[in-house]
């Protein structure tokens, strides 16, 4: 690209930090850059029109874990990590509505549920046995009864008579977050250049230097939080994992109220402005769902549909009105990486499908890393 003297002047010289990604976990490492050095010259690469990944993809849930997850993560991790896990998603929370507010990211505490098929009969009756030692585990950091039993008023068909309820979990609007971290991050003085591709960077003494498709650069240092898009740039043990979403059109009289959790977290629905948002189904074709390619399967979005039919809306008549998909960052453990590459290179990736929960705080821990 033939850069003017202005665009070069204005947008790539002197850049003391500059972070690849512009979602959740990236502005709010430029955030929190900024905040720590006021003076820094702070740049935001990304790659899409808007944030690409699933920070503007993905159902808004602001949850730290169903009750069957906690009991499947407890099988591969111990009780510490499981704990320190459901307290950084909280802390991140917690974060995101301090420095976004309640009313601009659209949260409500609806509660959350967790229903069971009659398939999952099994599972049911294991969280039945468990609930009582999840609820004394997470004591210490909740202060109060977590999951409790309830009634499933919302006639859903074909599944265990009774919901686990939660009393903690939230929704939000993802749109309207990340319109507030766009229009903070640009208030603060933070260049965002949108559709730049990054190919390839070095390191030397000095610096990092950063080759995209339009322009080369040099920065001080790198922040990398690209999270399922990060094999590209470095070695550490993260995949991408394909999120595919729908949406019905509005519902006349729509009952239900809340985020709703099925077959260990897979899938998982919500209301929002008297539609349906329904998502999962990842662990139909694992292998290929390990893609960074935005698309959506007839095998996924079929079973979707027929959830839709057979238990969540058994009796209400409902229209699709847009599908999408999002791309994840997991592996073999929960915890996400946050750790330095080299002397000017440090990356926060692999959120495991919590970004809502702990993109904010992941942010703000890269952001440390990167000024020690």
């Amino acid at each position: 690209m033939n850069l003017s003297y202005w665009e070069i002047q204005t947008w790539l010289k002197n850049i003391d930090f500059t972070v690849i990604g512009s979602g959740i976990v990236g502005l709010n490492c430029a955030l929190q850059l900024k905040q720590k050095h006021p003076k820094s010259r702070v740049l935001v690469l990304e790659k899409g029109m808007l944030p690409q990944g699933a920070s503007t993809k993905n159902a808004g849930f602001a949850c730290f874990g169903s009750l069957s997850e906690i009991i499947e993560d407890l099988k591969s991790h111990s009780e510490e990590e499981v704990l320190k896990l459901i307290q950084k998603r909280l802390d991140g929370l917690h974060i995101l509505r301090q420095n976004l507010g309640d009313d601009t990211i659209g949260y409500k505490q609806h509660g959350g549920y967790e229903l069971f098929t009659k398939a999952d009969a099994e599972l049911y009756e294991i969280c039945l046995d468990q609930r009582d030692t999840i609820n004394r585990l997470l004591e210490p950091i909740l202060k109060d009864t977590v999951f409790q039993v309830k009634p499933n008023n919302f006639n859903f068909q074909n599944i265990q008579e009774n919901l686990i309820y939660n009393p903690f979990e939230g929704q939000i609007h993802t749109g309207n977050m990340m319109e507030a971290l766009l229009h903070k991050a640009q208030s603060a003085g933070i260049k965002i250049l949108n559709n730049c591709v990054v190919e390839n960077f070095s390191e030397d003494g000095s610096g990092v230097h950063i080759k995209t498709d339009q322009f080369q650069f040099r920065t001080g240092k790198l922040c990398i939080a690209t999270n399922g898009f990060a094999s590209q740039f470095i070695k550490e043990e993260v995949k991408p994992a394909r999120a595919q979403v729908l949406i019905t059109k509005p519902i006349k009289k729509l009952h239900i109220k809340g985020t709703f959790h099925l077959d260990k977290g897979f899938y998982y629905f919500r209301n929002i402005n008297d539609r349906i948002l329904f998502g999962g189904g990842r662990n139909l074709d694992f292998k290929g769902e390990e893609t960074t390619r935005m698309e959506q399967t007839e095998l996924i979005q079929n079973e979707l549909e027929r959830l839709l039919k057979t238990t969540i809306l058994p009796h209400t008549d409902f229209e699709i009105d847009h599908r999408w998909s999002g791309i994840m960052g997991v592996g073999s453990k929960k915890e996400a990486i946050v750790k330095p590459l080299s002397d000017h290179v440090f990356c926060g990736v692999r959120l495991g499908g919590m970004g809502v929960a702990i993109g904010s705080l992941v942010g703000k821990e890269l952001a440390d890393l990167a000024t020690l």
